[in-house]
């Protein structure tokens, strides 16, 4: 995070203010799982967890906008071995599904635990920086890992998204990318699949809408089972598809306090339970009319996330 420059302006006089790394590590940790839905889109679970025969302490476990699992680690400086230490975390994760929606079950009920989706567990290492090596490194190891780096400016704290991979979901890791997904008796049908079922009309409002939420700048985009998912480090917007009713379903990360909110094109999904985003503001495009009336909710919950 070099490039991160950061100034006190007074009048028209500007003096820099020198960016640091938190002297403990463990201040860096307390404050982030105090903070940690508001600063990184994920539920805190628990801190410190004891891995057993892993041999290992986690440093904070929690659940995302997406109910996945997430394993958070931290570095107060630059550590080669943060992403090594993560991964050894994930193995213990995939062999304890059970253990891991019991911390959940105790803090955030028993129809949550129910709802854990397992299909892409996500890790997620914050560090004062990365070296080169672990960007590439992700890239090959094929998994759902996200580099955030931090600087400290006297009272302020900045994170920034250095480098982001999707990974596979399990049943994608076990086949051809181009293999559509069993739709036996009971199965729900994916969003490719209902994006596949479309017509053209709905495929190209699609490509639109696509193209102008990865437009801003560090907006990436991860296709979930349900919904895509276009995020910064927290999620910006998830996209659902309708071919039956001919729409686009678009949660934002908005306040519906502070949008004026129209039947049949916006509304207040608070409480809901909606996949993705939970409590925002939920769009339905199913015209260009509509893509360029909601083009400012985007923009405002890019600028939030």
């Amino acid at each position: 995070m070099s490039d991160l420059k950061v100034f006190r302006v007074r009048g028209r006089q500007a003096t820099e203010v020198p960016g640091a790394s938190v002297g403990v590590e463990r201040d860096l940790q307390t404050l982030i799982e105090a903070n940690m839905e508001a600063m990184l889109g994920i539920r805190f679970l628990v801190t410190e967890y004891r891995t057993g025969r892993h041999r290992g302490r986690i440093d904070s476990l929690g659940l995302d906008e997406s109910g996945t699992p997430v394993i958070v680690e931290y570095k107060r400086s630059r550590d080669q071995n943060v992403v090594n230490q993560a991964l050894s975390y994930l193995s213990w994760l995939h062999d304890h599904h059970h253990e891991f929606q019991s911390l959940v079950r105790e803090k955030f009920g028993v129809r949550m635990a129910e709802e854990v989706d397992w299909s892409n567990p996500r890790i997620v290492c914050i560090a004062g920086s990365f070296t080169h090596h672990d960007t590439v490194a992700i890239e090959m190891i094929g998994r759902r890992i996200d580099l955030v780096g931090y600087r400290v400016f006297d009272d302020v704290l900045t994170l920034q998204l250095i480098a982001s991979v999707a990974g596979a979901s399990a049943t994608a890791r076990g086949r051809a990318s181009n293999t559509p997904r069993p739709a036996g008796p009971g199965s729900a049908k994916s969003v490719n699949q209902y994006l596949d079922e479309c017509p053209q009309d709905l495929k190209d409002l699609y490509a639109g809408l696509d193209e102008l939420l990865l437009s801003y700048s560090d907006v990436q985009k991860e296709t979930q089972l349900h919904y895509i998912a276009y995020r910064r480090i927290k999620n910006v917007a998830t996209v659902r598809v309708q071919p039956r009713n001919r729409v686009l379903v678009v949660n934002l990360k908005l306040d519906p306090d502070t949008v004026e909110l129209q039947d049949g094109f916006a509304r207040d999904v608070r409480g809901l339970g909606c996949l993705g985003i939970r409590d925002g503001v939920e769009v339905r495009i199913g015209c260009r009319e509509d893509l360029d009336r909601a083009s400012g909710l985007f923009r405002r919950s890019v600028e939030v996330s």
